[in-house]
């Protein structure tokens, strides 16, 4: 089988191994991320040319209907590689197949990701431009979005992430564009901005509007609360009052006064990394962030998958259950498991001598995913493990006939001579 992935089984974790991929260990750099696009487009609402680049999934072939939710990701090309190692050691199990969005904020930063014009920052004249915020917002809602949705097969089911301005950027607009994603991660943002001038729009507007349906994990990065005293910490911080602590200040208010707003319906959370900076908590709020948001994704009951001893009628009630979790969030139908995992418990079982377990696997796995060669290579090597060759060879011409791989070909000659 082309692509498979064995599970290995240790208490309530799965370790997904690539053994084809393994054998290989002189593939080119090029087909290694053959899967990331660098694009831009001409916004007529900027008035210049914007740079971004997407990241397909690992699963996605242009030849199939299957869509995918998006992850935004401002400053796409600073955070690039925090966002992959996130997303490249979750998903599955954590988090969905997406497509990921990195947009480039490299040339008038400031200007984009602030929220109204000033003149003065911390004592300072503010040489840059500022308050274009609703400016990049029309930009992504009107153009890079639609181009997005145009060009990649997207679901509307986004998440928007943000760090610092950027994360001022994500709050407003959760505030003030809550249609536009589902998700959100505010990374140390700066509330502070004009005065906490969001801030207080924000506390009205969370007290007064329904957020039904919206989630929003905000992080504050404590190691460094005030530039030079180091008496000040999160137990005293909101005693001061000086300039130096205004930063962390904001988005402390701004997350007990959201905490507190049960009766909007938004989904939040907000976590305090006290060993952090400004520029290290990226890493570790994207990681919280994203299992926060996706926490109704994560498998129910896996150790009921894990043991030989479930009854394969129960397996099927619980992939039931997860399949209509994951509609409902998604809004289309949706598999119970990515094709990796179902793929994976088929073989699994297989090993585990559960061949009426690892064949629902398999089949399920071809009844989402009827244009995967590997599916139809998977469902070939059961029935040859169970001495079939006639349908054994019936799956592998069915693979052999979706990809033209020679790969396939070259099994069932290898079949036909057994």
């Amino acid at each position: 089988m082309k692509y498979y992935i064995y599970l290995f089984v240790f208490i309530g974790s799965i370790l997904m191994v690539n053994q084809h991929a393994i054998a290989q260990t002189t593939v080119p750099q090029t087909e290694q991320f053959q899967n990331r696009i660098v694009d831009s487009i001409f916004s007529k609402t900027l008035n210049e040319s914007r740079d971004f680049w997407v990241r397909l999934p690992d699963n996605f072939q242009p030849d199939n209907d299957k869509k995918y939710a998006v992850i935004y990701l401002i400053d796409g090309f600073s955070l690039e590689s925090t966002l992959e190692a996130v997303y490249g050691n979750y998903w599955g199990h954590y988090l969905p197949h997406m497509i990921l969005v990195g947009i480039s904020n490299r040339n008038n930063r400031i200007r984009d990701l602030t929220t109204s014009q000033i003149k003065m920052r911390r004592g300072s004249a503010m040489n840059d431009e500022t308050g274009g915020a609703e400016t990049f917002t029309k930009f992504m809602e009107e153009e890079l979005i639609p181009y997005i949705d145009s060009k990649y097969p997207t679901i509307n089911y986004r998440t928007l992430i943000g760090h610092s301005y950027a994360g001022l950027f994500t709050i407003n607009i959760l505030v003030n564009h809550k249609h536009l994603f589902q998700n959100y991660i505010a990374i140390d943002p700066s509330l502070d901005w004009d005065d906490q001038k969001l801030l207080k729009e924000a506390k009205q507007k969370l007290n007064t509007e329904s957020y039904e349906g919206k989630s929003l994990f905000v992080s504050l990065a404590a190691e460094q609360l005030h530039m030079w005293n180091e008496e000040i910490n999160m137990e005293n911080i909101m005693d001061d009052s000086s300039e130096f602590t205004l930063f962390a200040r904001s988005i402390i208010e701004f997350s007990n006064y959201t905490k507190s707003q049960k009766q909007n319906g938004l989904n939040f959370l907000w976590k305090v990394y006290n060993e952090d900076l400004h520029g290290t908590v990226p890493l570790p709020s994207i990681r919280d962030g994203l299992i926060f948001l996706f926490e109704w994704y994560q498998f129910k009951s896996p150790q009921k998958y894990n043991n030989p001893e479930t009854p394969i009628e129960e397996l099927v009630s619980l992939l039931k259950v997860q399949e209509q979790i994951y509609t409902e969030h998604f809004g289309v139908p949706t598999a119970p498991m990515i094709d990796e995992m179902l793929n994976g418990y088929g073989y699994m079982n297989m090993q585990m001598g559960q061949p009426k377990k690892a064949f629902m696997f398999f089949e399920m796995n071809i009844k989402y995913n009827p244009t995967s060669a590997n599916a139809y290579d998977s469902m070939a090597e059961y029935y040859e493990s169970q001495n079939d060759k006639e349908n054994a060879l019936k799956y592998l011409n069915k693979a052999y006939e979706l990809s033209g791989d020679d790969y396939y070909k070259e099994k069932i000659e290898a079949l036909n001579k057994k």
